[in-house]
């Protein structure tokens, strides 16, 4: 899920942290009897940041180079620091300040050499993997679904909140192109999809997070389940020439949706083959190879 936030500096002490420390440096002046607030000029701390040849997407081009010199407050997280300069928290694996592992809670002091490492692939999560997707990943989410992985998609636009609020109630990671919605804090887990292609798209899901592949069981319509079906029972759904051509049938348990080995099978077929090849066996389908 990439690191967690956590407003809690690790390296101060006590009764302080970057709220205390912003009020500190706030002092009262008098101007004609009365006071007024002025904030006190902040020391700028010199860091150096090393970002993972992976991450150098979300950044400048000018923090790509090893050692790139950033200028901090010297009162915020390194979690803050990381995302301010583009990098969602989904998509580190680890960060490291001289070479030891820190948190992303960590205040980063003059000086540090800071390496900011993409995430480790199979990703660890605290549970199989369950997904949302945002409205632009419809064809990614059919696909998943077509695999037997549980994907849930908005097919229209409900706004980040809504997202990042279904995501933490239902422990959903939630996959987009949309980097500002992987910075919500909110979110269960997330991540980024980095390929504008539907075929990159499913590798990068699968060789990330590792689904639990069970191919024909799932409405790509729906996500709901599916399950075998006799010809009489979805009957008044068929179509005479589906009818007279096929026996074999399931329906969506949620929907209703029927489903037949029909003019597509052969490609989307393709498709479950090719990814259970790389990314893991297949379980059993209410119809296998339906």
């Amino acid at each position: 899920m990439g690191l967690p936030w956590n407003a809690r500096p690790t390296n101060v002490p006590p009764g302080s942290g970057p709220a205390r420390e912003r009020a500190a440096c706030v002092e009262r002046r008098w101007h004609g009897g009365a006071p007024r607030w002025h904030a006190c000029r902040v020391d700028r701390t010199a860091i150096r940041l090393t970002f993972a040849p992976h991450l150098h997407v979300f950044v400048a081009a000018r923090l790509r180079e090893d050692g790139a010199q950033v200028r901090t407050d010297g009162v915020s997280t390194l979690g803050h620091v990381v995302e301010s300069l583009g990098v969602p928290l989904t998509e580190v694996g680890a960060l490291y300040v001289g070479g030891r592992e820190v948190a992303p809670r960590y205040v980063p002091v003059q000086g540090d050499e800071v390496r900011v490492r993409e995430v480790t692939r199979p990703q660890r999560l605290p549970a199989p993997p369950r997904f949302l997707l945002d409205v632009h990943l419809g064809t990614l989410a059919r696909r998943l679904r077509l695999l037997g992985v549980d994907t849930a998609y908005e097919s229209v636009d409900i706004g980040d909140a809504a997202l990042a609020a279904r995501s933490a109630a239902e422990r959903r990671v939630m996959l987009s192109r949309d980097r500002g919605l992987l910075h919500r804090r909110e979110l269960w887990a997330g991540g980024y999809v980095y390929s504008h292609r539907p075929p990159e798209q499913l590798k990068d899901v699968l060789s990330r997070f590792a689904p639990p592949l069970r191919p024909w069981t799932r409405c790509t319509a729906c996500n709901g389940l599916l399950r075998d079906a006799g010809k009489e029972a979805v009957r008044e759904r068929l179509h005479g020439g589906t009818e007279r051509s096929y026996d074999v049938y399931a329906q969506c348990a949620d929907c209703g949706q029927v489903y037949w080995r029909g003019a597509h099978h052969e490609r989307l077929n393709a498709i479950v083959e090719e990814a259970v090849r790389e990314f893991g066996t297949p379980g059993q389908g209410a119809v296998a190879g339906r």
